[in-house]
């Protein structure tokens, strides 16, 4: 199969036993209050469990999505050292998305990264450990409309994507600018 060949999405083989869904993160901090103050505000969640020694963050029917681990002795990852790049959160509607940048900005915090990857429009954040934490929609309604994209080559010839500013794009949300045209990668360049 090329690159370029549709993939199938979400299609299981008939033998197939997967997980049913993502559960939790875990993460270990020194940062442990700072931490949990962050995933609520930025999930606009709330603190399911809290012990001096673990803590666990929800924002639905899960019990717990992000849990922490206060481990005050140990020090910062190196940034280029491998493992875990970024976790991503996904949005039910760009309206959702748009209010919680709005939101977030009105409390200080900001992207630091703001792109189109074709697939997701996206906002990637940095908690207070510096981990990337992302927030998304979904770009296409459905797997052969982003199947269709992935065909056409262009996210072959620009897999990362087409940065953009998310004032602009939240005035042009506002403004009545159709869902179609804000999350399309080649006009979101203009955002």
């Amino acid at each position: 199969m090329s690159s370029s060949e549709p993939i199938a999405l979400a299609k299981k083989r008939p033998d197939q036993i997967s997980p049913a869904k993502l559960a939790h993160i875990v993460l270990r901090t020194p940062r442990y209050q700072e931490m949990i103050a962050w995933y609520v505000n930025v999930l606009d969640g709330s603190l399911a469990f809290e012990t001096p020694i673990i803590s666990f963050v929800t924002y639905d029917e899960e019990h717990h999505r992000v849990a922490f681990v206060n481990m005050p002795q140990i020090g910062d990852c190196d940034p280029m050292a491998a493992g875990l790049d970024h976790v991503a959160f996904t949005y039910g509607s760009l309206r959702d998305l748009v209010a919680t940048y709005e939101r977030l900005k009105a409390g200080g915090l900001t992207p630091g990264w703001c792109i189109n990857h074709g697939p997701t429009t996206s906002l990637y954040y940095a908690d207070p450990d510096g981990n990337q934490v992302e927030l998304q929609i979904d770009n296409f309604e459905t797997d052969d409309a982003l199947n269709a994209w992935f065909a056409s080559g262009v996210f072959e010839s620009n897999p990362i994507g087409v940065e953009f500013d998310p004032d602009v794009l939240s005035a042009k949300f506002h403004a009545g600018v159709p869902l179609e045209q804000l999350v399309q990668q080649g006009s979101t360049s203009a955002l």
